[in-house]
C-alpha cells in the first residue's frame, strides 16, 4: 500500500523487463551525473573495468546505454562475505552501502534456496563479477544522488527459453530470478518471446529497492535505459521521476478473471459464485451478453488478488461449463476504511467508515442491518435510516 506522505519518488516502468545495466542506464538518463557516479564507484576496492554511458536511439526512442566493460577477463567466484568486505569497507555513504549489501544478501538467500545449501556456502559466479557489483552499487548511488525517497515498479514480463550459466544450461526465467520474485511476491506477466527479459541482477535490485505498485505522482522527468539485447521492440526500461501526490487514497493491482457461459444452468452458476467467494474472490458478478449462434449468455467476472488468480481460475473452470478463462490485471484506487461500533435506537451496530478528502463517510454493514431487521421484523430500509441518523447525530 502507498503511504500518504509526499516525497520524491521513482517508478520503473518495466515494459521490456529489467537488468542491472538497464536500471543504471535509466538512472543516468534521469539525471544521475556520470562523472559523480564514476567518482563514487572509485571508492570500491575493485578495478579492471571501464564504465561507459552513451546516448542511443532505437525505433525512434532515445535513451542511455550504460556498459561495464571488463579489462582483465573472467572474474573469480565470490562469496557473500567477499562482497560484503568489498562494499562494507568502502568510503561510500552508509545508505548506499546498506542498500547494496541488502541486494546481495537477498540474492544470496535466493541462490541458497535454489541450490539447497546454507547462505555462507553460496559462491556467486556471474553475479560476483565486477560488472554486477558496479551495477548494484551504481544503482544504490543513483537512488541516493537523485534524492528518491521511495522506489516503485510495475509488474515484470517473463520470457522463456534457456540461459547458459556457470552451472550449465538452465531454464528461463533463471532459478535465482524466480526465487527472488517469489520471495517478494512480485507481480509478473507472460511474454511471448524466447529471451531473458528479467535478469537475476535486475530482479535482485527491484525486489530489494521497490514496491510493486504505481504511485500517484506529479511527473517531472523520464529516464530511459537501454539493454544490450536487440528485441522486436525498443529493449529499454523507463524510470519515471517526480513528486508523490499527498493523497489518502491507496492503490493496488487486482486480477480480473472472466469467461462467457451459454450452456450453464443457473443453479450451477450460483454455486460457482459461492465457491469463488469462499476461496477468496474479492467480488463475482454477472453481465448478460449475446453470444455466437444468437445464444443469450452471461459474462462471469471474478476479481481477486493477483496471487490467487490461478486458484480462482481453477475453481471457475471446475464449477462451470467453461473451457477457458481470460486473465488481465487492473488497477484500483481504494478509500482507506475502518470498522467501528455506533449506537442506534436498535442498539449497538457495526459499520464501515471510509475516508476521502478529509471526510469520514459511514457505510452500513448489510449483514448487521439484515440481522436487526429479522430480529425486530422491520423493513431493512428503516434500519439503514437508523444507522445514518445515529451517524449524523454523532457528527454534530
Amino acid at each position: 500500500m502507498l503511504e500518504s506522505q509526499p516525497g520524491r519518488v521513482g517508478y520503473f516502468d518495466c515494459y521490456s523487463g529489467a537488468s542491472g545495466d538497464m536500471i543504471l542506464g535509466a538512472l543516468v538518463d534521469a539525471g544521475l551525473d556520470v562523472a559523480s557516479l564514476r567518482h563514487q564507484l572509485g571508492k570500491l576496492d575493485v578495478a579492471g573495468y571501464e564504465l561507459t554511458a552513451r546516448r542511443v536511439v532505437r525505433s525512434g526512442l532515445a535513451g542511455t546505454q550504460v556498459r561495464v566493460q571488463l579489462e582483465n577477463g573472467p572474474q573469480p567466484a565470490r562469496s557473500l562475505e567477499d562482497i560484503e568486505r568489498v562494499i562494507g569497507s568502502s568510503a561510500l555513504p552508509l545508505t548506499v552501502r546498506e542498500r547494496a549489501l541488502m541486494v546481495f544478501a537477498n540474492l544470496a538467500a535466493a541462490e541458497a534456496a535454489v541450490h539447497g545449501i546454507p547462505i555462507h556456502e553460496v559462491h556467486f559466479h556471474e553475479l560476483g563479477a565486477v560488472d554486477a557489483i558496479v551495477d548494484v552499487v551504481g544503482a544504490a548511488i543513483g537512488v541516493e544522488e537523485l534524492g528518491l525517497d521511495a522506489i516503485f515498479a510495475s509488474s515484470l514480463p517473463l520470457g522463456r527459453g534457456m540461459v547458459t550459466t556457470a552451472h550449465g544450461q538452465l531454464p528461463l526465467p533463471a532459478p535465482a530470478t524466480l526465487a527472488l520474485l517469489a520471495s517478494a511476491r512480485a507481480p509478473t506477466r507472460p511474454a511471448d518471446i524466447d529471451a531473458e527479459l528479467v535478469t537475476p541482477t535486475g530482479a535482485a535490485l527491484l525486489t530489494s529497492f521497490a514496491t510493486f505498485d504505481q504511485p500517484p505522482m506529479t511527473l517531472e522527468r523520464v529516464g530511459i535505459g537501454f539493454g544490450a539485447r536487440e528485441l522486436p521492440w525498443p529493449n529499454a526500461l523507463r524510470l519515471w521521476v517526480g513528486s508523490r501526490l499527498d493523497s489518502s487514497l491507496e492503490t493496488d493491482e487486482v486480477a480480473v478473471i472472466e469467461t462467457n457461459l451459454d450452456d450453464c444452468v443457473p443453479e450451477q452458476i450460483g454455486f460457482a459464485m459461492d465457491r469463488l467467494m469462499e476461496v477468496g474472490a474479492l467480488d463475482v458478478f454477472l453481465t448478460p451478453v449475446q453470444m455466437k449462434k444468437n445464444r443469450p449468455g452471461v459474462l462471469m467476472t471474478v476479481l481477486g488478488a493477483p496471487a490467487r488468480a490461478q486458484e480462482l481460475a481453477r475453481v471457475l473452470l471446475r464449477e462451470t461449463t467453461s473451457l477457458g478463462v481470460r486473465f488481465r490485471t487492473g488497477r484500483r484506487l481504494i478509500c482507506p476504511r475502518r470498522t467501528e461500533i455506533i449506537h442506534t435506537r436498535y442498539g449497538a451496530m457495526q459499520v464501515k467508515i471510509k475516508s476521502i478528502d478529509g471526510r469520514d463517510i459511514v457505510c452500513p454493514e448489510y449483514e448487521e442491518c439484515a440481522r436487526i431487521a429479522r430480529e425486530r421484523n422491520l423493513p431493512i430500509g428503516e434500519v439503514y435510516t437508523a444507522v445514518f441518523a445515529a451517524a449524523w447525530s454523532a457528527g454534530d
